[in-house]
């Protein structure tokens, strides 16, 4: 038999090799052999011969598409060789040999995860091969698998926190439209700390909440959940206003897993008769207003920092005039973060955009951000819009 060097890298013939293999025997003639069964394929692989399974686990790498490890190795006894293989690449498709007499071994092997098990001296180069490549289908199949399970578990967290963060808004009256969208900046993301929420009071008053925590992942929407329903839970029980803020301030610094996390919000309250409003902009940016055909920002916003930052910040109230026919456009920052050309959108590009859709045309300014793909989010985005419907009363 011929002797080939430890860690050699064999390649068997011209032609490319559509996967490497790393072969873990310590017997040269052995070792010789898988190359030469191997090497009479119609494609054969690149085969990297590891003569330890210290040596072995050291060359294991992404690249490397399956292994073919030998049960009985000098620093390995029993399952240790393919069990530590499995653990250390469970992205590689992998294969047991065996002696003549150790066929129960190899069954073993197959029961703690190798795809197969193969017996010396009784292998040809078909049966080599076939069984090569159909370790690697099989490990295919449980990689799916278990990409789907992982996608299905997203998918079932991404609905849990859907529930808390996307509210149903709680609106008796008919004289108000409401609408709300969450838009992920990235794909396939949970969702992150933006939240809202509408409810109104038994007095007729409609209250109306957006917020941002900085940072993302479910930290953060778990945060924003517990922000939104703390804010749900305050307005029912009646509190407003820096009352109301004060609150949600000790309970960021309560819940928060970092001091450096802060919360930007704005909470409205729409008075009974739809014809004012009061705002607190707490580090928020500042909503849209439109009454008859004018369109401007709330003046005089922010009226305070963010929630977690100051210990003793104050939030006064901004008083709002409303007409009967006027809407509020509410939204998180990563609408004026997003980028637009050469640039973010800003403000002032949010203005534009707004009065080239002639108004708030909700539908319109969300088709912009996601089927045109004129503009690139480069965070999450949520959007509340409530209009006075025309022709209700005073």
């Amino acid at each position: 038999m011929i002797s080939l060097p430890p860690g050699t890298h064999v390649e068997s013939s011209d032609r490319p090799y559509p996967l490497t293999l790393l072969l873990i025997e310590d017997d040269p003639g052995d070792a010789y052999l898988v190359q030469e069964l191997l090497g009479a394929t119609d494609a054969p692989p690149k085969i990297i011969w590891a003569r330890s399974l210290a040596d072995g686990l050291a060359r294991l790498s992404p690249e490397v598409h399956c292994v073919l490890v030998d049960l009985s190795m000098p620093d390995a006894t029993g399952l240790q060789a393919p069990q530590q293989v499995l653990a250390r690449a469970p992205h590689a498709a992998v294969l047991v040999l065996t002696g003549l007499d150790d066929a129960q071994a190899g069954a073993a092997a197959v029961a703690a995860g190798a795809e197969d098990y193969l017996v010396k001296g009784e292998v040809t180069t078909r049966q080599l091969d076939r069984a090569i490549r159909y370790a690697l289908e099989r490990k295919h199949a449980v990689l799916a698998r278990q990409r789907l399970l992982e996608a299905e578990r997203v998918a079932e967290e991404n609905a849990r926190l859907e529930h808390g963060l996307l509210p149903v808004a709680l609106l008796r009256t008919d004289d108000l439209e409401h609408h709300t969208r969450y838009i992920p900046g990235r794909q396939e993301a949970l969702l992150a700390g933006d939240f809202y929420d509408t409810v109104q009071t038994p007095d007729g008053a409609v209250h109306i909440v957006i917020g941002d925590v900085s940072g993302h992942g479910p930290d953060e929407a778990a945060l924003g959940v517990a922000l939104r329903i703390a804010w749900r839970t305050l307005v029912l029980a009646g509190h407003t206003g820096t009352d109301m803020l004060r609150i949600l301030d000790a309970l960021l610094r309560q819940e928060r897993n970092a001091p450096e996390i802060f919360t930007t919000i704005c909470t409205v309250t729409i008075a009974p008769a739809l014809d004012s409003a009061r705002m607190w902009v707490v580090g928020h940016p500042p909503p849209l207003v439109m009454d008859g055909d004018a369109i401007d920002f709330v003046p005089g916003t922010p009226s305070g920092p963010p929630l977690g930052i100051f210990p003793d910040a104050e939030w006064p109230a901004i008083d709002v005039p409303l007409g009967r026919d006027w809407a509020l456009l509410l939204y998180t920052d990563g609408l004026i973060e997003a980028s637009m050309g050469s640039g973010l959108l800003g403000l002032e590009g949010l203005m534009r955009m707004v009065r080239e859709h002639g108004g708030f045309d909700f539908d319109g300014i969300v088709n912009t951000i996601t089927e045109r793909r004129q503009i690139a989010l480069n965070d999450d985005l949520a959007l509340l819009l409530v209009r006075r419907r025309t022709g209700s009363a005073s």
